[in-house]
């Protein structure tokens, strides 16, 4: 596999080349933003990976990653505050199974440690901000 990584940048450019600043969120909120700009991160990593023929590890950083803020945009829509928990923490599950991926990834040099840094800096602040928001909403429920 190439050392050349494309798919780590921090600035993400849409299909003509723009900035993608203003992504399809529909109110300022840190948790989808983030959550959403992870998964366009994990998209492009799991195009690179496929490109390298590494298809299994690659489907399951997909589903794993993508997820994270899929559940995080359905959380936004919950029934009630336990319903919302509850979708934040199988979020947070997500999460931690997409470290697991991209840790194996690192482990096994399929990923360079710069790629691998700046994926995992990203994914580590999100796990830190679902468990926070996790924690402060339990505690109004005490």
């Amino acid at each position: 596999m190439s050392k050349t990584v494309w798919w780590f940048a921090g600035n993400l450019k849409g299909g003509d080349g723009s900035m993608m600043n203003n992504l399809p969120i529909k109110k300022s909120n840190a948790v989808l933003e983030k959550s959403f700009r992870f998964a366009i991160r994990v998209v492009k990593l799991s195009r690179y990976l496929r490109a390298g023929n590494e298809f299994v590890i690659s489907k399951q950083l997909l589903r794993s990653g993508t997820a994270i803020g899929a559940l995080v945009r359905e959380a936004q829509n919950a029934e009630s505050r336990r319903d919302f928990v509850h979708k934040l923490m199988v979020a947070l599950k997500e999460a931690e199974e997409s470290a697991y991926w991209l840790e194996l990834l690192f482990a096994t040099q399929t990923i360079d440690e710069k790629g691998f840094q700046s994926m995992y800096l990203d994914l580590e602040n999100l796990l830190r901000l679902l468990t926070a928001i996790i924690k402060r909403t339990k505690t109004i429920d005490n």
